[in-house]
């Protein structure tokens, strides 16, 4: 594959034009993907800069305020909304006390640290072993092709709760989540490493690698991992929402994230009793849940349509189709 820049000559002189810039032109075209990715951003930046937030508003995520709540009522919050006054900006949480608005910050680095380094986990060696399975010989292909197959078959949520129940408690648990999820859902990814790198394989610029005696290693760096590289970065995007609904699913059944770490997970588990005499409570956890979730699969969607000039948006809203024809 010729991967190198292309002059085209334009009214403004010759124009260098390069994958790079291309990719850039299609997803510029995109504007659901742009606004998605502002979104993700404002939630990284929201996420880093949680401990400036949480100072600003005077708080933090595991005080207790008990002269806030309402023992007489059950643990409710005293004030209107759930306690919202200019010392507690989203209110407090029924029974203990705590900021919401700090807990809700402090979990965005919780859920998406986990999502991001679970996907980490499961590119890292998804792609390993899909480049081992697909450019091995026939013996190394069906190992690693029937670790693949039973990897798959797994049901992800049973195995992360069995494997999670045995960790003991002092491991820390965002860690664990991370590498629970990366380590149990890999096998889609592999699979499409392994089909995509069959049929590179077969190239002219390969197999001439081949010829010349280029190891393994120095084929599969040099030749495959480039090629590779649109699959694997469109499946990875379309593999962090997952991930972050897969890590407030395991807190929401009480093997995830403990307290008083905060995650919107775990947020949600101690919600679900409260829905209607605090229904805040549970709103906002699942309001920037929901959110996440959408912008990262409306980006990840943004990306595949970027690298595969094939491929059309599944998303018909917001998606510029006449600008990306352009680019």
């Amino acid at each position: 594959m010729d991967r190198r820049p292309r002059r085209l000559a334009g009214r403004r002189g010759v124009v260098v034009v390069t994958e790079r810039s291309v990719f850039w032109g299609r997803l510029r075209a995109q504007r659901a993907a742009l606004v998605a990715a502002g979104v993700v951003g404002l939630l990284v930046v929201v996420a880093l800069a949680a401990p400036l937030l949480t100072a600003l508003e005077g708080q933090d995520p595991t005080t207790y305020h008990p002269d806030l709540i309402d023992s007489a009522r059950g643990g409710v919050p005293v004030g209107p909304l759930g306690g919202i006054s200019g010392e507690h900006w989203l209110g407090v949480e029924p029974q203990t006390g705590r900021d919401l608005f700090a807990r809700l910050v402090y979990g965005a680095r919780v859920s998406l640290g986990v999502a991001l380094a679970a996907t980490v986990v499961q590119v890292i060696v998804g792609v390993a072993v899909g480049t081992a399975a697909g450019f091995g010989n026939r013996w190394v292909d069906q190992v690693l092709s029937r670790a693949t197959d039973v990897i798959v078959a797994l049901p992800l949520m049973v195995f992360a709760l069995a494997l999670m129940a045995v960790v003991p408690s002092g491991f820390p648990r965002p860690v664990l989540v991370a590498l629970v999820i990366g380590l149990v859902a890999w096998g889609g990814l592999a699979k499409i490493v392994r089909a995509q790198t069959i049929t590179l394989k077969e190239l002219d610029h390969v197999a001439a690698a081949r010829l010349s005696g280029w190891g393994a290693v120095r084929i599969a760096r040099r030749e495959l991992l480039p090629a590779l590289a649109a699959p694997v970065i469109t499946y990875a995007a379309l593999l962090a929402p997952v991930n972050i609904t897969v890590e407030a699913a395991l807190s929401f059944l009480g093997v995830g994230v403990k307290p008083p770490t905060a995650s919107w997970g775990q947020m949600l588990t101690s919600a679900d009793v409260w829905y209607q005499a605090a229904p805040q409570y549970l709103l906002y956890p699942a309001g920037v849940l929901f959110v996440t979730v959408l912008a990262l699969t409306v980006l990840g969607d943004g990306v595949r349509t970027a690298l595969d000039p094939r491929a059309t948006s599944r998303l018909r809203i917001g998606t510029g189709r006449k600008r990306e024809a352009r680019a």
